[in-house]
């Protein structure tokens, strides 16, 4: 169990309601759908920027990766001082017709390096397959946690639930818990799930496997955004929060619908900025209640 001081990424409620603009060529084909024209690194790097200074004032962390946007986010001040800076520390490569099909830990994202410029915690997304080894990923965790700890950082990982290599039948939800018992006692301090069914299934049985992965998870987790409805995502939120989780760390579910539209930062200051108060004030609601009756 950490005891590492997660306040910096934290409202004051204790919740943290944490804005990811680290999605990478995810994003890429995001924007492609809204244009014929090729979308280039400097529109990413220019959204990922004006979604960091809009939306950082009113998120307790925003995380955001070193190939577009991070220096430059850094360079320019646009994160708020009260949101506490996440440096994605994985390196991503398309694989397996998968656009991230393997992770590595990015060694140019040094800990030492970013501690100084401000940064209070590093990420790692995980890929979680069902026919691969454990092996690699334990070790790839606890190196990272370990990198972190030695430079001061709060640890993040990220862990998601992928098919197996070989085909086959899968399971998606069973790959979401077993990859909490797998990695979720290395150490790391903070673990980012994604959420079981996607939402998408009667809120006893999300809360249920939310419930499991509270058992799973030494510490405290919180959720993630992709492949929930906008729409659905807030409830997904306050569901996994009753079961133990400690908010979200999401970006999908904030700005995804301010792509394509006629005026992006008009979209991303009024739209996104309404939905992403919503989810601080669920978490708030749900997370300062249960610290009243704890």
């Amino acid at each position: 169990m950490s005891h590492t001081d997660l306040s910096p990424l934290q409202r004051p409620s204790g919740a943290f309601a944490m804005l990811a603009v680290d999605q990478r060529e995810a994003m890429r084909n995001m924007f492609a759908e809204h244009t014929d024209k090729p979308v280039t690194d400097e529109d990413l790097r220019t959204f990922k920027l004006e979604a960091a200074r809009i939306l950082s004032p009113y998120a307790s962390g925003i995380l955001i990766d070193r190939q577009f946007a991070l220096d430059q986010a850094i360079e320019a001040g646009v994160v708020d001082p009260g949101c506490g800076l996440i440096a994605s520390a994985d390196h991503f490569e398309s694989a397996h017709g998968e656009l991230v099909g393997e992770v590595t830990i990015d060694r140019l994202v040094e800990p030492h390096k970013y501690k100084a410029l401000g940064a209070k915690a590093l990420k790692l997304l995980v890929l979680y397959r069902p026919d691969e080894p454990a092996e690699g990923r334990v070790a790839m965790v606890r190196e990272f946690v370990e990198s972190c700890r030695s430079a001061g950082l709060i640890s993040i990982i990220e862990p998601v639930s992928r098919k197996p290599l070989a085909g086959g039948d899968f399971d998606w939800n069973a790959g979401i818990l077993a990859a909490a018992k797998e990695l979720g006692g290395l150490g790391a301090d903070l673990y980012k799930a994604e959420v079981p069914f996607k939402g998408q299934a009667p809120e006893a049985e999300v809360r249920a496997a939310c419930a499991e992965l509270t058992k799973a998870i030494d510490g405290p987790w919180v959720v993630l955004s992709s492949g929930v409805p906008e729409d659905v995502f807030p409830d997904a939120v306050r569901w996994a929060c009753l079961e133990g989780a400690s908010g979200f760390l999401s970006g999908r579910a904030v700005w995804a619908s301010c792509i394509g539209a006629p005026d992006v930062v008009e979209s991303l200051s009024t739209d996104a900025v309404r939905r992403l108060q919503r989810l601080c004030a669920v978490v708030d609601d749900v997370v300062s209640s249960q610290r009243t009756h704890a």
